[in-house]
Protein backbone atom coordinates (compact mmCIF):
# COMPACT_ATOMS: atom_id res chain seq x y z
CA UNK A 1 0.00 0.00 0.00
CA UNK A 2 1.24 3.34 -1.17
CA UNK A 3 1.89 5.82 2.02
CA UNK A 4 2.22 10.06 1.37
CA UNK A 5 4.40 11.26 4.11
CA UNK A 6 2.75 14.57 4.47
CA UNK A 7 5.98 16.01 7.03
CA UNK A 8 7.25 18.40 5.52
CA UNK A 9 10.72 17.91 4.01
CA UNK A 10 13.65 20.46 3.44
CA UNK A 11 16.30 21.37 1.30
CA UNK A 12 19.55 23.04 2.00
CA UNK A 13 18.01 25.72 0.07
CA UNK A 14 14.87 26.29 1.85
CA UNK A 15 16.89 26.42 5.58
CA UNK A 16 18.99 29.28 6.90
CA UNK A 17 20.95 29.39 10.14
CA UNK A 18 19.56 31.46 12.45
CA UNK A 19 22.66 32.89 14.80
CA UNK A 20 22.80 32.72 18.56
CA UNK A 21 25.13 34.33 21.10
CA UNK A 22 28.97 32.85 20.81
CA UNK A 23 31.98 33.93 22.93
CA UNK A 24 34.07 33.33 19.71
CA UNK A 25 36.01 36.97 19.09
CA UNK A 26 36.51 36.09 15.34
CA UNK A 27 36.20 33.95 12.76
CA UNK A 28 40.13 32.94 12.99
CA UNK A 29 39.18 31.15 16.48
CA UNK A 30 37.04 29.03 14.85
CA UNK A 31 38.78 25.52 14.95
CA UNK A 32 37.54 23.11 11.49
CA UNK A 33 39.52 19.76 12.85
CA UNK A 34 37.63 17.18 14.63
CA UNK A 35 38.26 13.73 15.88
CA UNK A 36 36.55 10.83 15.44
CA UNK A 37 36.69 6.80 16.44
CA UNK A 38 34.60 4.45 14.31
CA UNK A 39 32.41 2.25 14.97
CA UNK A 40 34.17 -0.99 13.66
CA UNK A 41 37.52 -0.20 13.09
CA UNK A 42 37.91 1.32 16.32
CA UNK A 43 40.64 3.95 14.80
CA UNK A 44 40.57 7.44 15.58
CA UNK A 45 40.93 9.78 12.35
CA UNK A 46 41.93 13.58 12.98
CA UNK A 47 41.19 16.15 10.36
CA UNK A 48 39.09 18.38 8.81
CA UNK A 49 35.41 16.10 7.50
CA UNK A 50 35.44 17.61 3.93
CA UNK A 51 35.39 15.12 1.39
CA UNK A 52 35.95 15.44 -2.75
CA UNK A 53 33.45 12.63 -4.38
CA UNK A 54 34.39 9.72 -5.65
CA UNK A 55 34.08 11.46 -9.10
CA UNK A 56 36.78 10.90 -11.92
CA UNK A 57 36.69 14.48 -12.54
CA UNK A 58 36.91 15.62 -8.66
CA UNK A 59 38.69 12.24 -6.70
CA UNK A 60 42.03 12.36 -8.13
CA UNK A 61 45.64 11.88 -6.79
CA UNK A 62 46.42 15.35 -7.76
CA UNK A 63 42.85 16.84 -5.62
CA UNK A 64 44.35 14.25 -2.53
CA UNK A 65 47.92 16.02 -2.55
CA UNK A 66 46.27 19.30 -2.78
CA UNK A 67 43.25 18.44 0.43
CA UNK A 68 45.69 16.49 2.38
CA UNK A 69 47.65 20.03 2.90
CA UNK A 70 44.30 21.24 4.46
CA UNK A 71 43.83 18.02 6.65
CA UNK A 72 40.65 16.99 4.01
CA UNK A 73 39.78 13.90 2.70
CA UNK A 74 39.46 12.65 -0.51
CA UNK A 75 37.21 9.51 -1.93
CA UNK A 76 39.54 8.63 -4.80
CA UNK A 77 37.76 6.88 -8.47
CA UNK A 78 37.66 3.20 -8.49
CA UNK A 79 39.10 3.33 -12.03
CA UNK A 80 42.96 4.19 -11.33
CA UNK A 81 44.82 1.07 -11.96
CA UNK A 82 46.93 -0.94 -9.67
CA UNK A 83 50.03 0.17 -11.33
CA UNK A 84 48.48 3.89 -11.01
CA UNK A 85 47.69 3.11 -7.32
CA UNK A 86 51.40 1.97 -6.77
CA UNK A 87 53.25 4.88 -8.53
CA UNK A 88 51.13 7.09 -6.24
CA UNK A 89 52.19 5.30 -3.25
CA UNK A 90 55.91 5.35 -3.65
CA UNK A 91 55.92 8.56 -5.25
CA UNK A 92 54.34 10.07 -2.11
CA UNK A 93 56.73 7.93 -0.11
CA UNK A 94 59.65 9.23 -1.82
CA UNK A 95 58.72 12.33 -1.34
CA UNK A 96 58.04 11.42 3.06
CA UNK A 97 54.50 12.42 2.11
CA UNK A 98 53.01 9.76 4.13
CA UNK A 99 50.62 12.02 6.16
CA UNK A 100 48.76 11.86 2.77
CA UNK A 101 47.25 8.07 3.60
CA UNK A 102 45.68 9.25 6.24
CA UNK A 103 43.14 11.33 4.14
CA UNK A 104 42.85 9.54 1.26
CA UNK A 105 39.60 6.51 0.79
CA UNK A 106 40.06 3.64 -2.23
CA UNK A 107 36.29 3.35 -3.76
CA UNK A 108 34.70 0.20 -4.93
CA UNK A 109 31.89 -0.89 -6.37
CA UNK A 110 30.29 -4.40 -5.41
CA UNK A 111 30.92 -6.69 -8.30
CA UNK A 112 33.76 -9.33 -7.60
CA UNK A 113 36.03 -8.12 -9.98
CA UNK A 114 35.58 -4.36 -7.99
CA UNK A 115 36.43 -7.06 -4.73
CA UNK A 116 39.20 -8.12 -6.43
CA UNK A 117 40.94 -4.95 -7.02
CA UNK A 118 40.26 -2.93 -4.01
CA UNK A 119 41.88 -6.02 -2.18
CA UNK A 120 45.00 -6.33 -4.20
CA UNK A 121 45.37 -2.37 -3.79
CA UNK A 122 45.40 -2.52 -0.05
CA UNK A 123 47.18 -6.05 0.61
CA UNK A 124 50.30 -3.91 -1.22
CA UNK A 125 49.42 -0.65 0.47
CA UNK A 126 49.12 -1.48 4.08
CA UNK A 127 49.39 2.59 4.55
CA UNK A 128 45.59 2.73 3.59
CA UNK A 129 43.41 2.90 5.86
CA UNK A 130 40.32 4.20 4.44
CA UNK A 131 37.80 2.04 1.88
CA UNK A 132 34.60 4.10 0.45
CA UNK A 133 32.09 1.33 -1.34
CA UNK A 134 29.52 3.38 -3.66
CA UNK A 135 26.70 2.50 -5.43
CA UNK A 136 23.84 4.08 -7.13
CA UNK A 137 20.64 1.81 -5.23
CA UNK A 138 21.89 1.14 -1.81
CA UNK A 139 18.77 -0.55 -0.77
CA UNK A 140 19.71 -3.92 -2.37
CA UNK A 141 20.34 -6.85 -0.53
CA UNK A 142 23.44 -7.60 -2.06
CA UNK A 143 25.00 -4.04 -0.82
CA UNK A 144 24.98 -4.72 3.08
CA UNK A 145 25.85 -8.52 1.92
CA UNK A 146 28.90 -6.51 -0.07
CA UNK A 147 29.56 -4.72 3.19
CA UNK A 148 29.89 -7.39 5.25
CA UNK A 149 32.69 -9.15 2.69
CA UNK A 150 34.18 -6.38 2.77
CA UNK A 151 34.52 -5.98 6.36
CA UNK A 152 35.19 -9.80 7.12
CA UNK A 153 38.31 -9.50 4.95
CA UNK A 154 39.27 -6.00 6.40
CA UNK A 155 38.01 -5.69 9.95
CA UNK A 156 40.78 -3.07 10.85
CA UNK A 157 39.88 -0.59 7.70
CA UNK A 158 37.45 2.67 8.31
CA UNK A 159 34.54 1.90 5.66
CA UNK A 160 32.36 4.81 4.20
CA UNK A 161 29.45 3.19 2.10
CA UNK A 162 26.35 4.32 0.61
CA UNK A 163 24.00 5.93 -0.68
CA UNK A 164 20.60 5.64 1.26
CA UNK A 165 18.61 8.52 2.69
CA UNK A 166 16.58 6.90 5.40
CA UNK A 167 16.85 5.80 8.73
CA UNK A 168 16.15 1.88 8.47
CA UNK A 169 18.17 1.38 5.64
CA UNK A 170 21.09 3.48 7.78
CA UNK A 171 20.92 1.45 10.38
CA UNK A 172 21.37 -1.46 8.13
CA UNK A 173 24.30 -0.50 6.66
CA UNK A 174 25.95 0.25 9.97
CA UNK A 175 24.83 -3.01 11.18
CA UNK A 176 26.41 -4.99 8.09
CA UNK A 177 29.57 -3.30 9.03
CA UNK A 178 30.01 0.51 7.69
CA UNK A 179 31.64 2.67 10.48
CA UNK A 180 30.10 6.39 7.99
CA UNK A 181 27.10 5.58 6.13
CA UNK A 182 26.68 7.64 2.88
CA UNK A 183 23.52 9.38 2.40
CA UNK A 184 22.16 11.44 -0.49
CA UNK A 185 20.10 10.28 -3.66
CA UNK A 186 19.79 12.31 -6.14
CA UNK A 187 20.66 16.29 -4.67
CA UNK A 188 23.97 16.52 -6.67
CA UNK A 189 24.36 18.59 -9.35
CA UNK A 190 25.34 17.00 -12.35
CA UNK A 191 22.71 13.85 -11.09
CA UNK A 192 19.75 13.09 -12.70
CA UNK A 193 18.49 10.31 -10.82
CA UNK A 194 15.41 12.13 -9.57
CA UNK A 195 13.81 13.39 -12.95
CA UNK A 196 14.86 9.60 -14.34
CA UNK A 197 13.37 7.42 -11.93
CA UNK A 198 11.44 9.52 -9.61
CA UNK A 199 13.40 8.46 -6.70
CA UNK A 200 14.75 10.32 -3.61
CA UNK A 201 14.86 12.92 -0.53
CA UNK A 202 15.59 16.25 0.01
CA UNK A 203 19.28 16.59 0.97
CA UNK A 204 19.17 17.99 4.82
CA UNK A 205 16.07 16.09 5.96
CA UNK A 206 17.84 12.79 5.02
CA UNK A 207 20.52 14.38 6.58
CA UNK A 208 18.33 14.99 9.92
CA UNK A 209 16.93 12.18 10.39
CA UNK A 210 19.98 9.29 8.93
CA UNK A 211 22.34 11.33 11.54
CA UNK A 212 20.00 10.60 14.37
CA UNK A 213 19.72 6.92 13.16
CA UNK A 214 23.33 6.62 12.74
CA UNK A 215 24.18 8.42 16.09
CA UNK A 216 21.97 5.96 18.06
CA UNK A 217 24.47 3.50 16.95
CA UNK A 218 27.70 4.89 17.31
CA UNK A 219 28.20 4.80 13.63
CA UNK A 220 28.62 8.38 11.64
CA UNK A 221 27.31 9.88 8.25
CA UNK A 222 28.40 11.93 5.33
CA UNK A 223 26.48 14.11 3.70
CA UNK A 224 26.97 13.71 -0.52
CA UNK A 225 25.94 15.84 -2.71
CA UNK A 226 23.73 19.28 -2.70
CA UNK A 227 26.43 21.75 -1.67
CA UNK A 228 25.64 24.55 -4.01
CA UNK A 229 27.66 27.47 -1.94
CA UNK A 230 30.23 26.90 0.87
CA UNK A 231 26.54 28.25 3.21
CA UNK A 232 25.61 24.47 2.70
CA UNK A 233 28.09 23.01 4.41
CA UNK A 234 27.45 24.64 7.34
CA UNK A 235 24.06 23.63 7.34
CA UNK A 236 24.40 20.06 6.63
CA UNK A 237 27.22 19.96 9.54
CA UNK A 238 24.01 21.77 11.55
CA UNK A 239 21.53 19.36 10.51
CA UNK A 240 24.08 16.21 12.16
CA UNK A 241 25.97 15.06 9.43
CA UNK A 242 29.81 14.15 10.36
CA UNK A 243 31.58 14.72 7.48
CA UNK A 244 30.22 16.66 3.83
CA UNK A 245 31.06 15.29 0.47
CA UNK A 246 30.99 17.12 -2.66
CA UNK A 247 31.87 16.76 -6.46
CA UNK A 248 30.62 20.00 -7.91
CA UNK A 249 32.10 22.83 -5.88
CA UNK A 250 35.45 20.76 -6.22
CA UNK A 251 35.25 21.09 -10.02
CA UNK A 252 37.13 22.87 -12.41
CA UNK A 253 40.13 22.89 -10.83
CA UNK A 254 43.93 22.00 -11.96
CA UNK A 255 43.49 19.45 -10.00
CA UNK A 256 40.50 18.05 -11.30
CA UNK A 257 40.17 15.53 -13.36
CA UNK A 258 38.12 15.98 -16.72
CA UNK A 259 39.05 17.76 -20.22
CA UNK A 260 40.14 20.95 -20.89
CA UNK A 261 38.10 22.53 -23.36
CA UNK A 262 38.75 26.21 -24.82
CA UNK A 263 36.03 27.90 -26.75
CA UNK A 264 37.23 28.92 -29.92
CA UNK A 265 35.38 32.47 -30.51
CA UNK A 266 36.67 33.59 -26.66
CA UNK A 267 39.36 31.39 -25.83
CA UNK A 268 37.79 30.97 -22.54
CA UNK A 269 39.21 27.24 -20.95
CA UNK A 270 36.57 25.36 -18.98
CA UNK A 271 36.68 21.57 -17.44
CA UNK A 272 34.55 19.04 -18.43
CA UNK A 273 32.55 17.49 -15.01
CA UNK A 274 30.10 14.94 -15.21
CA UNK A 275 28.16 12.59 -12.67
CA UNK A 276 29.39 8.99 -12.92
CA UNK A 277 25.99 7.53 -14.43
CA UNK A 278 26.12 10.01 -17.03
CA UNK A 279 26.58 8.83 -20.55
CA UNK A 280 29.81 10.68 -20.94
CA UNK A 281 31.49 8.49 -18.21
CA UNK A 282 29.99 5.44 -19.17
CA UNK A 283 31.09 5.65 -22.61
CA UNK A 284 34.36 6.57 -21.26
CA UNK A 285 34.66 3.82 -18.09
CA UNK A 286 32.11 1.01 -19.74
CA UNK A 287 31.75 1.35 -23.14
CA UNK A 288 28.27 2.71 -23.44
CA UNK A 289 24.95 3.37 -21.52
CA UNK A 290 23.78 -0.39 -21.27
CA UNK A 291 20.59 -1.25 -23.16
CA UNK A 292 18.53 -2.37 -19.63
CA UNK A 293 18.96 1.09 -18.25
CA UNK A 294 19.34 4.77 -19.14
CA UNK A 295 21.64 7.30 -18.17
CA UNK A 296 21.48 9.26 -14.97
CA UNK A 297 23.62 12.17 -15.35
CA UNK A 298 24.73 15.00 -17.51
CA UNK A 299 27.53 16.75 -18.09
CA UNK A 300 28.66 20.21 -17.92
CA UNK A 301 31.71 22.53 -18.75
CA UNK A 302 33.00 24.65 -15.70
CA UNK A 303 34.99 28.02 -16.08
Amino acid sequence: MVKIEWDIKLGFQDVLIRPKRSQMRSRKDVDLVRTYRFLHSDRVWTGVPVVAANMDTTGTFEMARAFAQQKCMVAVHKHYTLEQWAEFVNTEEKNNNAEIFNYVAVSSGTSNADFDKISQILSRHKQLSFICLDIANGYSEHFAEYIKRVRTAFPKHIIMAGNVVTQEMTEQLLLSGADIVKVGIGPGSVCTTRKKTGVGYPQLSAVLECADAAHGLGGLIVSDGGCTMPGDFGKAFGGGSDFVMAGGMFSGYDESGGDLIVCPSTGKQYKQFYGMSSEVAMQKHSGGVANYRASEGKAVLVP
